[in-house]
């Protein structure tokens, strides 16, 4: 096999790898979604869940966060959103879940509660919910 060809190789190899690590990554934000958003946000992401009706500020319809970012995926904003850093005033005092701190006190046990385990974890979870969100987009 000459260099090139085991280069080639490598790329492909590679390349599947990080394909495959994606989609690992968006199974497990839909999972995130199904289990902590849905309910709210709605199966399909436009804001209209079973518990929808009963806020009083409507849910985001996160399908569009693209559109409404000018056509590109607002990757941080969402991911701070999520962990709670970023405060969404339509969601009033943090009554609604820090999925960041939620997901800490779900995730240390498992993780032996050694915080950089935890943070990892917890890092991956958000992540991933990210990555399902971009796939909703219209």
């Amino acid at each position: 096999m000459s260099n090139k060809q085991a280069m080639v190789l490598a790329l492909l190899a590679l390349v599947s790898g990080v394909v495959e690590a994606q989609q690992k990554s968006i199974d497990l934000g839909r999972q995130e979604y199904v289990t902590h958003c849905a309910s709210c946000h709605g199966d399909d992401g436009r804001g209209v869940g079973a518990k929808a009706a009963g806020l009083s500020v409507k849910p985001a319809n996160l399908r569009v966060l693209s559109r409404n970012n000018g056509g590109s995926f607002p990757l941080i904003r969402v991911l701070e959103t999520i962990d709670g850093r970023l405060e969404v005033l339509a969601h009033g005092p943090r009554d609604m879940p820090v999925w960041g701190t939620r997901f800490t006190h779900e995730l240390a046990p498992a993780a032996g509660n050694d915080p950089l385990r935890t943070e990892g974890a917890v890092r991956e979870r958000i992540i991933g919910l990210a990555d399902y969100l971009y796939t909703l987009q219209d």
